[in-house]
C-alpha cells in the first residue's frame, strides 16, 4: 500500500505548489503515496467559520481555536484507520521542533502515513499536543506566517526517497546529506564553456577514479562549508586519505584560477 500523507490546513490550495509539479507531483499522480487535505473551517460551528481567537492572559496575536482543529485531526486518523492504516505519525510544523535534517527525512519516509498540521497566527491550542501525542518539527529557526510552506518542504523531502519517485534509482542516495556529506560537483554538456572545462577524470571513463574524485570533492565542500558535519563522522580509511590529500586554503588560494 501506498503511504498515506495528510494535511491539516486552512489553505489546502497552497499545496499546488507540490502536487502540480516536479518529482512530487510525478509521484502523486502515478500514486507512489495519497495526499488529503482537512479544512478546519469545514469542522466549525458558527456562520462565520471561525478558527481563531485571543489568547487567554492576553497579548498580541490570535491563537487557532482547539475544537475545529481537533475534529479535522480526528477525521484524519479516522479516514486512515479505514484504510487499514494503524496509528499515524501526527506531526505539527514549528520553528520549536526536532530540526528537518536527513536522517529525520528517511525516517518519516518509512512511515505508512503521516498527519501534518499547518498552523497559523500565533500558534495551536495546547491542549491539542495532549489530545494528539504531536511531534514538533521545525525546517530552521525563523518564523514563517504559516506551516503550509514548512509541510511543503518536509513531503516534497520525503516523497522523494519514495521507491519509484526519481527517475534513477540511485539518484536518492547521492543527494546532498545521503550519505552525511555535502554533494560534489556536477558538470554537463558541453565540454567547454567561455574557457572553463569539464575536470579531465570525468571524461576519461574510468568509474573507479570517478567514484574517488567525487568523494574526495564531497569531502572537501563538506569540510570548508559544514565542517560541523565532520566533527562526528567515523571517517573511512579512504575518506581519511583523500582528507590529507586535500589541499588546505591556503593552498587553494594561491592555486590557479
Amino acid at each position: 500500500m501506498a503511504p498515506s500523507y495528510h494535511v491539516v490546513t486552512l489553505f489546502p490550495e497552497m499545496f499546488a505548489a507540490l502536487s502540480g509539479f516536479g518529482v512530487s507531483g510525478r509521484a502523486i499522480e502515478r500514486r507512489l503515496c495519497g495526499l488529503s487535505f482537512w479544512d478546519p473551517r469545514d469542522f466549525t460551528q458558527d456562520n462565520y467559520r471561525t478558527v481563531d481567537d485571543r489568547p487567554f492572559g492576553g497579548g498580541p496575536g490570535m491563537v487557532m481555536l482547539v475544537e475545529p482543529l481537533d475534529l479535522a485531526l480526528t477525521a484524519a486518523r479516522a479516514a486512515l484507520r479505514r484504510s487499514g492504516v494503524g496509528a499515524p505519525r501526527m506531526i505539527y510544523l514549528s520553528p520549536q521542533g526536532r530540526r528537518l535534517n536527513q536522517a529525520l527525512v528517511e525516517e518519516l519516509a518509512a512511515e505508512p502515513a503521516l498527519v501534518l498540521l499547518a498552523g497559523r497566527y500565533e500558534g495551536i491550542d495546547e491542549r491539542l499536543f495532549a489530545r494528539h501525542a504531536l511531534e514538533e518539527v521545525s525546517i530552521g529557526d525563523y518564523v514563517l506566517s504559516g506551516g503550509e510552506l514548512p509541510a511543503m518542504v518536509l513531503l516534497d523531502a520525503v516523497i522523494r526517497q519514495l521507491p519509484g519517485a526519481l527517475g534513477h534509482a540511485n539518484s536518492a542516495a547521492e543527494d546532498s546529506f545521503a550519505d552525511g556529506l555535502l554533494d560534489c560537483p556536477h558538470y554537463t554538456r558541453p565540454e567547454r564553456y567561455l574557457g572553463l572545462t569539464v575536470p579531465e577524470v570525468l571524461r576519461g571513463g574510468n568509474h573507479a577514479e570517478i567514484a574517488r574524485w567525487r568523494l574526495g570533492q564531497a569531502l572537501d565542500r563538506t569540510r570548508t562549508r559544514r565542517p560541523d558535519l565532520l566533527r562526528d563522522r567515523r571517517l573511512s580509511p579512504l575518506e581519511q586519505a583523500l582528507l590529507k590529500d586535500l589541499p588546505g586554503p591556503s593552498d587553494r588560494e594561491a592555486g590557479p584560477v
